[in-house]
């Protein structure tokens, strides 16, 4: 006889391949268009992201809490930023600013991104590793750090996604986007939007995009 555990994760495999299908229906219905970000969205199982408590929950399009203050974005607005970063090109090298529970990691992975992700909690990034392990997807490098200053031993990057929301754009993180290259991340404190930023020969070219809630990105690490 299956155990419990066993038993609560094949019908959590169930309900989420159901689940999954009309998360990705909802998500072409609010305009997403590219197919490799659709894909990864069917394939990463958001649920193994997630509290087991909160599992049925977890294709829903809402933000769920992970712990230590920190939410695993709504699917939407994954699948937008990771749309905005790679549409009509190669994912290429990617930084993620704010691992939390891995979840936006692992579509950039299955997207098809090489991807460096930094995490100022240690806990949370402890999660992340334990999360991404068991979604069998563990080729990003996860590095505890302070995201504010981004890696700058991998620089340059194709792309730069970050997952809070700065008061202004961190300059370290321009600094490290490669020529081409794309960033699209929260902007504000009280309203906040998401920006699309180029890099381009004419210099940074800024594009505000929707209104957004992410926690603030803060300084340090711990």
């Amino acid at each position: 006889m299956a155990s419990p555990l066993t038993q609560n994760s094949q019908a959590y495999g169930m309900l989420s391949e159901r689940t999954r299908r009309r998360m990705t229906d909802r998500l072409r219905q609010h305009g997403i268009a590219d197919e490799r970000v659709l894909t990864a969205m069917h394939e990463v199982p958001r649920h193994l992201f997630v509290d087991q408590a909160l599992a049925t929950r977890a294709y829903d399009d809402v933000s769920l809490p992970i712990g230590h203050g920190q939410t695993i974005s709504q699917p939407l607005t994954v699948a937008r930023m990771t749309e905005l970063l790679i549409q009509g090109r190669p994912p290429g090298k990617i930084l993620e600013i704010g691992t939390g529970c891995g979840y936006q990691t692992a579509v950039l992975l299955k997207a098809g991104a090489e991807v460096y992700s930094v995490e100022r909690l240690g806990t949370i990034l402890d999660q992340a590793r334990r999360n991404l392990r068991a979604a069998k997807l563990v080729h990003a490098r996860l590095v505890h750090g302070d995201g504010n200053t981004g890696l700058a031993e991998a620089a340059p990057f194709d792309g730069i996604i970050v997952t809070a929301a700065a008061r202004a754009v961190p300059t370290a993180l321009v600094d490290q986007l490669a020529d081409g290259g794309r960033m699209v991340l929260p902007l504000g404190e009280g309203e906040q939007h998401l920006w699309l930023l180029e890099k381009t020969a004419q210099g940074l070219q800024k594009t505000r995009l929707d209104p957004v809630k992410f926690v603030p990105l803060l300084n340090g690490r711990s």
